[in-house]
Parts: C-alpha cells; sequence; structure tokens
C-alpha cells in the first residue's frame, strides 16, 4: 500500500468513475500523452483504455508510487520516469507535440501551468485536476473579482474550459478543500502583437495591488510616466487580454 505524503501534496483519488471522467476530458487528438503524478495509478487505467493513446509516460517524483507503478503496470505504450516534472527539460519528454493529463499536487499546480506556457508549442492540450479556488480563477473572465495573474497569462495562450467540480471525499485523505478538473485547448495565437516578456512583467505588475489602478502599479516596472490613456484609469481585473496587449505596448521602451 502506497502511503500519501504531504511534503509531495499528495490526496490520492480513490472513484474510479471520477478517474474515467478527467481521462474523458482528452479530446483524442493526440496519442502522445504525459500524466504528471500517476501515484497508484487510478488515472493512468482509464487512460490505457484509450486506444488513440499510442505512448503514454508517467512522471512520478514518489519512489514508493513508481514502484508500485512498475509492479502492476505492463502495457507496452508506458514508460515510467521517475523525476521532477517542474526540473524536467520538457523535450527529453516528447519532441513532438503532447498530452499532459494529471490529478496534479495542489502546491505546485501554478508552477505546472508556468511550466506549461513556456513550452506551450509542444503542449498543444492539458486536462487536470486542481484545487477547484485555483480552477475558477485560470476560468475567470474579465471584471470577475477571481480574475488574476494565472487568468490572463494562460487565456492569452489557450482557451479554458471548466469541466466539473470534485468534492473532498473521494480522496484518501480528504483535502480540506473542494478539487475541479480543468481543460487547456491551445488558441490559436502564435504570438502576441507586443513584446511578450514585458507582457509578462506588465501583467504581474498590474495585479500588485488589485484595488490600485494600472497607472499606480505600472510605476512598479516603470522608470517614467507612461503617456495618458484611459486603460491606466481602470484596475487590473478590467482589462482582457487584448487590452493587456495594448498596455504593453503603451509601456514599451519606458520599462
Amino acid at each position: 500500500m502506497v502511503r500519501a505524503k504531504k511534503h509531495l501534496g499528495q490526496h490520492f483519488l480513490s472513484d474510479k468513475n471520477i478517474a474515467a471522467k478527467i481521462a474523458d476530458c482528452l479530446s483524442g487528438d493526440f496519442d502522445k500523452v504525459c500524466e504528471i503524478g500517476p501515484g497508484t495509478g487510478i488515472l493512468t487505467t482509464p487512460l490505457l483504455e484509450n486506444n488513440s493513446i499510442k505512448e503514454l509516460k508517467l512522471i512520478e517524483i514518489d519512489t514508493e508510487s513508481v514502484e508500485y507503478l512498475k509492479e502492476n503496470y505492463h502495457d507496452k505504450r508506458i514508460t515510467i520516469i521517475e523525476a521532477d516534472f517542474l526540473k524536467m527539460d520538457i523535450k527529453s519528454i516528447f519532441s513532438e507535440p503532447f498530452a499532459i493529463i494529471g490529478n496534479f499536487p495542489y502546491n505546485i499546480s501554478s508552477q505546472i501551468f508556468f511550466k506549461t506556457l513556456e513550452n506551450r508549442d509542444l503542449i498543444p492540450e492539458l486536462a487536470g485536476m486542481i484545487q477547484k479556488e485555483v480552477a475558477e480563477r485560470i476560468a475567470s473572465p474579465p471584471g470577475n473579482k477571481t480574475y488574476g495573474i494565472l487568468s490572463v497569462l494562460i487565456q492569452a495562450w489557450y482557451d479554458i474550459e471548466y469541466c466539473f467540480t470534485v468534492n473532498e471525499n473521494v480522496f484518501i485523505p480528504p483535502p480540506k478543500v473542494k478539487s475541479a478538473v480543468i481543460k487547456f485547448t491551445r488558441n490559436k495565437t502564435k504570438k502576441l502583437d507586443c513584446n511578450e516578456k514585458l507582457f509578462v512583467r506588465v501583467v504581474k505588475a498590474g495585479f500588485h495591488h488589485r484595488r490600485k489602478t494600472l497607472k499606480n502599479n505600472m510605476k512598479f516596472i516603470c522608470s517614467q510616466p507612461l503617456p495618458e490613456n484611459e486603460l491606466l484609469t481602470k484596475r487590473a481585473e478590467q482589462l482582457s487580454v487584448e487590452q493587456f496587449v495594448e498596455l504593453t505596448n503603451l509601456a514599451d521602451g519606458l520599462c
């Protein structure tokens, strides 16, 4: 029996029906799939029932879980890799586009998403379970109080679907919060119409103090005042991705 380890943020899903629903979130358009944090394989099993998946790589940091997977999963499509996903070179997993799926540890889900963004041309699709609050934040539209840095950065390159909510009682041990399954699908944006590195800085600065206007928050990264613009009178949560692109172009050369 594999023990859930608190320091790894492990909460093992125990409901096979929920696992099957998560696996069904993948479109089936990609025959290469990477599962992050498979644990004892409850999600791995329904993934293997999908005949469109030709290669399934399991990335697991927990040695005890790796041993369990090696003992119990012998499908030729599987490669088990004992590693920290956050420290891996993505291109060492697959050199061609692949989908990511998993019951992601809540304490590193945002870091997984930032790594996905950095490698967005290789990762056209992602589906996974995370903390409900984080899922709502990512899927939130402009003007909503939960709309924030993650919302803007992920929505710039992915279409977001909030799939379904998951209660605490289907995990061992039960987490103290509700969970949700979310899906990212790469949108048609190849490149933003601005300096993309500055875009990230502008978004992060914009939400530095949520209640302050962008005129005040942009002072944190810009050495010179920005030209007068209606965008600067707004708060960051009011701006769409396109408006953040406009703000980035306004700040280019001044920050």
